[in-house]
């Protein structure tokens, strides 16, 4: 994987600071008032080392980066009518406590797709933007993968969480296909590739199913809602 940088601001009590996000797909990296920080998920940012970050410099909550609201863009392949197409996906992150939230706009074609104001999650938060795109156009990330999906059981191990917690089954692919519910996936657990950032995107993408085999322990994407 190669890695990708997001140009983006970083807000808190303190003021306000351009920053760049920078991914690999797996591994999410900040850096903010000369402090890096590095975690697996959006909200699982944590210093690299231990200095001005823990002398009051920036708010953490176990050791985690917090209070402070993130913004940025980032590149964002969709599909439409068969053929790739750019979109800009924008992103807002608060996590100031007690009730941090997201929200993502997709800027296609002129017009924009808006999450709900409030999402939980990535997973939740693009899904509601498939739903809002026209027919024809599709999201081309991992999300929206053939190959990608989330644990089926509870903690210890990892679940959807805010983001990064989605598996990858790209070295399974056969496999994976024949998958249609929750103890087939865990039976290839063991299998998965890794764990990918559900805005991330790779060569070895292909559609998810819409209904039936394939479609793992998440089911489609998006589900159907009521």
């Amino acid at each position: 994987m190669t890695d990708e940088s997001w140009a983006g601001w970083y807000r808190d009590r303190q003021g306000s600071d351009a920053v760049i996000l920078t991914t690999d797909g797996q591994q999410l990296r900040l850096r903010v008032r000369g402090v890096d920080f590095e975690g697996g998920s959006f909200d699982g940012l944590r210093p690299v080392a231990a200095g001005p970050a823990e002398q009051g410099l920036f708010a953490l909550t176990d050791g985690v980066l917090g209070d402070c609201v993130l913004e940025w863009d980032l590149p964002f392949p969709v599909v439409a009518e068969g053929v790739e197409r750019q979109a800009t996906l924008s992103c807002l992150l608060s996590l100031r406590r007690p009730d941090p939230y997201l929200y993502l706009e997709l800027r296609f074609g002129g017009a924009a797709f808006g999450s709900q104001r409030a999402e939980s999650d990535f997973g939740s938060a693009l899904a509601t933007i498939q739903r809002e795109l026209p027919p024809g156009v599709r999201l081309r990330t991992c999300i929206a993968c053939a190959f990608s999906d989330y644990y089926p059981a509870p903690d210890p191990a990892p679940g959807p969480g805010l983001s990064g917690g989605l598996a990858c089954f790209r070295g399974a692919k056969e496999a994976y296909r024949g998958t249609a519910g929750e103890q087939d996936v865990l039976g290839l657990w063991e299998r998965r590739t890794g764990f990918v950032q559900e805005v991330w995107s790779c060569r070895e993408f292909e559609p998810r199913p819409t209904e039936g085999a394939g479609t793992g322990h998440r089911g489609a994407f998006p589900l159907e809602t009521a």
